[in-house]
């Protein structure tokens, strides 16, 4: 199993806030979390200060922050958005693929917990939907190799 803890490790390139530039609809976003919490608003104004916060984790502030301005489908969306930024965040960049080639068939965690939707939860019982959206790239990868 390869676990990916939400701080630094040798598997940080498959985090969100690895220092990976995105393009996201047509916008380049300084990391795929950036991507993300900007995609939750339709105020184009939001989107863009979170565009240029400075790192992931004041884009993620913002993007928390201002939880009641948030688009009201995106409990429905944010898996797929999520899907299709680390979808791009693979496609545009060489290392992050092919490291999640070569991960093979390792189960991809990560190890989060204060979050059991997105990570592992406090007792590793979590939904782990970042990992199962990685390993679910990493097997289109394979599909297309």
């Amino acid at each position: 199993m390869i676990k990916i803890p939400y701080y630094e490790t040798s598997h940080f390139v498959f985090s969100n806030f690895s220092a990976h530039q995105v393009v996201y609809l047509d916008v380049t976003y300084p990391t795929a979390e950036h991507a993300f919490h900007a995609q939750k608003f339709v105020d184009a104004n939001v989107r863009e200060r979170i565009q240029q916060c400075g790192s992931p984790l004041d884009a993620w502030q913002l993007g928390t922050t201002l939880k009641d301005e948030q688009r009201p489908d995106w409990n429905e969306v944010k898996v797929s958005v999520l899907t299709d930024i680390v979808r791009q965040k693979a496609a545009q960049h060489s290392e992050v693929r092919d490291a999640l080639i070569a991960s093979g068939g390792e189960e991809i965690q990560e190890v989060n917990p204060h979050d059991s939707f997105w990570g592992s939860g406090a007792d590793g019982t979590g939904q782990n939907t970042t990992g199962k959206i990685l390993m679910s790239i990493r097997d289109e990868l394979g599909q297309n190799n």
